[in-house]
């Protein structure tokens, strides 16, 4: 009795640590008693630029994380499935990108959106994030823990390597794609950093910049800029809780067996 009084205990103290910035964030959004609280968001939403940088914001984590669950599908399946000098030295190179701190790349990744003339552009939001090495990682590590039995059975009916992995292994790796999918959104939703750094007019920035100058430029208060990280954090919200299912079965699943 003691050991699940403990564990109750624990979850309950956990869920009120991460619920409590949220709950701190509603509750300043809402204004004082005397308030209402409602203006504030309608205020927020109806704003001239807030709605582009929401808009802006959707596409870009939109894109990436499509092109996510496609490249990274592909670039794990052929690491997963060719064994070679070549992919064991990519994977490993994939690896060490891991342990590369963000700040490092800024001036390269400037430098090179430069040259080629994408800044202030989609472009420059998107194509460097394209793929990402955490995806190659979670994919490949998903492909190897799959029987390839399936796999060669299809390549006696005749199946290609697009056949294969777009027809069959994709579909059995929904709970992988989820994973992969939300954390990739997530991710890309909140990015502030580089798109900061890579945009300069008001009309390309995301939202996370657009609330870094909403207050300067709307002179709104704490509980407007409450409401607009409220509305802002309400796509995240809406993912996660489409998709739990298929994130817990990703985290859960063991390894499979031939």
């Amino acid at each position: 009795m003691i050991k699940p009084a403990i564990q109750y205990l624990a979850l309950g103290l956990s869920s009120v640590l991460f619920l409590f910035p949220l709950a701190w964030m509603i509750g300043r959004a809402l204004g004082a008693p005397h308030d209402i609280g409602i203006n504030y968001f309608t205020q927020v939403w109806s704003s001239e630029l807030f709605g582009r940088y929401f808009l802006n914001s959707l596409i870009v984590s939109a894109s990436i994380t499509i092109l996510n669950l496609l490249l990274c599908s592909m670039g794990g399946f052929y690491l997963a499935r060719y064994q070679s000098i070549f992919s064991k030295s990519m994977f490993w190179t994939i690896i060490l990108t891991l342990v590369v701190p963000v700040p490092v790349l800024m001036i390269p990744l400037y430098l090179v959106i430069s040259a080629l003339g994408w800044l202030d552009t989609y472009w420059a939001l998107i194509l460097p994030w394209a793929v990402t090495p955490l995806g190659l990682f979670l994919m490949k590590q998903h492909f190897e823990k799959m029987p390839v039995s399936i796999e060669e059975s299809a390549r006696m009916d005749g199946a290609g390597d697009y056949t294969i992995l777009f027809r069959i292994v994709m579909p059995m790796s929904r709970p992988a794609l989820a994973v992969l999918g939300i954390y990739t959104f997530i991710q890309s939703w909140n990015q502030f950093l580089f798109p900061f750094l890579l945009v300069d007019s008001a009309a390309m920035r995301t939202l996370p910049v657009g609330l870094a100058f909403f207050h300067s430029y709307q002179d709104i208060s704490v509980a407007g800029l409450m409401a607009g990280a409220g509305i802002a954090s309400i796509p995240m919200i809406a993912v996660f809780l489409l998709f739990q299912r298929q994130i817990i079965a990703g985290l859960t699943q063991g390894a499979l067996k031939e």
